[in-house]
């Protein structure tokens, strides 16, 4: 995945050794039976509407926990965009009258581990922590009233302000940041998507401590929240946490959804000047939602045309064979509404044309002749050999867990995912690709164009 997605993780605690030898164990230990024998998800509402996914694992005295809400940065107003990052931010930082060292010295003292993330359509806090008793309570306690009682301090609000433009600025002189700010702007104009997780530094700026307060209470409601939890727990101590969490959560009306994405009709072009050496290309075209019907077909196919690294026809074609750039991808990324898909390189600035060029050609002939039964075979045969992989630890579970329940995925997923992967035909493939991308409309940014002005 492209670092568009970028997770905004804040750690507050550090791991003391007990838990960090049991992590480390974990890395060969942790699920050596489980993977072979799927992942069994218990799926439940609280009294308060919260739905909860649950994996239960007594492999390991530990307990992750993940709380979703549709609080991403979609929702934020655009004349102060950056309110959903700040307000997920600040919620870690003060809450219930413990202050932020408050907050990060209680998590170290019994070696815990708080973190969240961001993105367009949701804000995630984390939890984990040891499952003995005394540790998990105090956990617990903290990350409940983090929640449900955060108090948004007026001097961390400043200070964190402060920072975020100091980056802000920072990140508009760096040419990645740039296109992919260009990119997101230029392909979905007006609608929400098109905002930046951190915001502008005007927006920022306009930010008052009364924005977090609305903020929270009109998305952090307990009736649409997801809770997530993997791990040493049963299904009634699983049930009594995720009815502690969120029964103090603000009792809202629900969230209006992410409107529909519009389709461009026509292709557009932006070449922005850059004192780089190198040219940053992006092009692409909205793609699908989680849980699209053509979700496998266009992951397996993307896989062959630009996803599968050194095995890719992009990489083959305008990397191995002609040199021109020092890396090219292409990446779905599905969203509550149509997420990008979005093709990528970095080239010599007098190559940039030329590499730009055989990536269309590249992509068209892709779209023109399908993919190979050779190649379909060696997709899938890498996709399914490295699945293992994305289920081989709590954290990894507890991702998918949320994703699951966020996305309102079916609860077999997981289970069917290497089944799904294999039903993939080359028709099938070159049917979604031809029918859901239209290249001569696609969107294209050049960041360190020598021809631009």
């Amino acid at each position: 995945m492209n670092v568009k997605n970028i997770k905004n993780i804040l750690v507050l605690g550090l791991a003391q050794l007990s838990l960090g030898a049991s992590l480390a164990f974990s890395a060969t230990l942790l699920f050596s039976t489980s993977v072979e024998a799927g992942v069994k998800i218990q799926h439940w509402q609280t009294s308060t509407g919260a739905e909860v996914y649950f994996v239960e694992d007594h492999d390991l005295p530990i307990v992750d926990i993940s709380v979703n809400f549709a609080a991403g940065s979609a929702h934020d107003p655009a004349e102060k965009s950056g309110v959903a990052g700040i307000t997920r931010h600040l919620m870690t930082l003060g809450a219930a009258g413990m202050s932020d060292e408050v907050i990060a010295n209680k998590m170290a003292d019994i070696g815990a581990i708080l973190s969240g993330e961001l993105d367009a359509d949701r804000a995630a806090f984390k939890l984990r922590t040891l499952s003995s008793e005394r540790e998990q309570a105090q956990a617990l306690d903290v990350f409940t009233k983090v929640l449900q009682k955060p108090d948004f301090p007026e001097a961390v609000l400043n200070r964190e302000k402060a920072r975020i433009i100091s980056g802000l600025q920072e990140s508009a002189t760096q040419p990645e940041s740039i296109s992919n700010k260009a990119f997101m702007a230029a392909l979905y104009g007006k609608h929400p998507y098109s905002l930046d997780e951190s915001g502008e530094v005007e927006s920022v700026s306009k930010i008052k401590r009364e924005d977090l307060q609305d903020f929270y209470g009109k998305y952090y409601g307990a009736k649409g929240a997801v809770i997530a939890m993997m791990g040493d727990l049963t299904r009634e101590q699983a049930n009594n946490i995720a009815e502690n969490i969120i029964s103090g959560m603000p009792n809202t009306a629900g969230v209006m959804p992410i409107p529909a994405v519009e389709l461009p009709t026509k292709p557009s072009e932006q070449r922005i000047a850059h004192p780089a050496s190198q040219s940053h290309i992006l092009l692409g075209y909205p793609g699908i939602k989680r849980g699209d019907p053509d979700s496998f077909p266009l992951y397996v196919g993307n896989y062959i045309l630009g996803g599968g690294g050194f095995v890719s026809r992009l990489t083959e074609e305008v990397r191995e064979k002609r040199g021109l750039v020092y890396s090219v991808y292409s990446y779905f990324m599905p969203m509550a509404e149509l997420g990008p898909f979005q093709i990528g390189l970095q080239t010599k600035k007098d190559q940039a044309d030329a590499a730009l060029k055989l990536v269309r050609e590249t992509l068209n002939k892709f779209l023109k002749d399908g993919v190979t039964e050779s190649e379909l075979k060696a997709a899938k045969a890498n996709i399914i050999g490295g699945f293992p992989m994305r289920i081989d630890s709590n954290s990894k579970i507890l991702d998918y867990l949320a994703m699951i329940g966020f996305y309102k995925l079916p609860l077999n997923y997981l289970d069917e995912y290497n089944s799904n992967v294999a039903k993939v035909t080359t028709a099938q493939i070159k049917e979604a690709f031809n029918r859901r991308i239209k290249p001569e409309d696609f969107v294209t940014v050049i960041v360190g164009d020598p021809n631009a002005k």
